[in-house]
């Protein structure tokens, strides 16, 4: 199974488990009239979106390049990992209102067992849809994964606490539920914005890595003729970087050898996974 077949394989499970999880919260929390299961809902609710965003935007960046897109569709992983951090921001400032309203007006949140029950649940089932795609986003640094990654994650975290502000009710301390459900808007919009910021970065042409240039400079150290490497130049396409390199040799090296030179590096440096394309310019020093 390919990068993109897996993409969309975890795309599919997130919506399912999103699903499922936002019918039981949302059910328990209006029951139990519990603001922080209920802002949980919400979360699975953005999960949701996020999830079919992954789905639709790996479709998309799986489209074999064209004569109008010459460097594929990959960048619509960026594009569509925004849409899923706007979606985020949003739900959070939705949430921090209803909170705040809550904690100022009362809450009459019930206790239940049952609400302890559908923490559980929700942890089990979001620990490993972060299990899984923490290791598929590992695999093929792809954002899309590594946006659902933090946001499974956030889950975990998110629900422990909603769990936590349940448990408070049983010695009578009620704004504590409310506390949570503030807490959780802050945690979704301080993640929707790193994730806005990594892929805007990446739609604004951030340079490759430095872990990558070095690697690329000691490529250029193996061959004797290259005398110095003057400039590494990179632009995103979609995942990978197209890499444009110039390098200096003996000017007295035949125009045909320094071509061959040429060649045999970028050969070389396209082996490198991010590297979707290295460009060698050749001058005469």
């Amino acid at each position: 199974m390919n990068r993109f077949e897996e993409t969309k394989k975890a795309g599919l499970f997130g919506i399912i488990g999103n699903i499922f999880l936002l019918i039981i919260k949302g059910t328990v929390g209006f029951v139990f009239k519990s603001q922080a299961m209920i802002a949980d809902a919400a979360n699975s609710a953005g999960d949701i979106f996020a999830s079919l965003m992954t789905f639709i935007g790996n479709k998309i960046a799986s489209t074999p390049e064209d004569s109008d897109h010459n460097f594929g569709h990959g960048k619509a992983e960026y594009l569509f990992s925004m849409f899923i951090a706007i979606s985020m921001v949003v739900i959070a400032f939705e949430l921090l209102y209803d909170s705040v309203y809550t904690l100022i007006n009362g809450s009459n949140l019930v206790f239940s067992w049952l609400l302890v029950a559908v923490c559980l649940v929700t942890i089990i089932v979001k620990l490993s849809l972060y299990l899984y795609t923490s290791r598929l986003a590992k695999k093929y640094n792809n954002i899309l994964l590594e946006a659902n990654k933090k946001d499974h994650f956030n889950d975990c975290i998110v629900t422990s606490l909603t769990l936590v502000s349940i448990l408070f009710t049983l010695i009578n301390i009620y704004w504590f539920d409310s506390i949570v459900g503030i807490t959780i808007s802050i945690w979704i919009c301080i993640t929707g914005f790193k994730i806005f910021m990594e892929s805007y970065n990446i739609l604004m042409d951030k340079s490759i890595d430095p872990k990558t240039e070095e690697i690329i400079t000691d490529i250029a150290h193996n061959y004797k003729e290259i005398q110095k490497l003057d400039a590494i130049s990179s632009t995103p396409v979609g995942y990978k970087y197209i890499v444009v390199l110039t390098i200096f040799v003996d000017g007295n090296m035949p125009t045909f050898d320094s071509h061959k030179l040429a060649d045999k590096f970028e050969k070389d440096v396209n082996e490198l996974d991010n590297v979707y394309k290295a460009i060698v310019h050749v001058n005469p020093i």
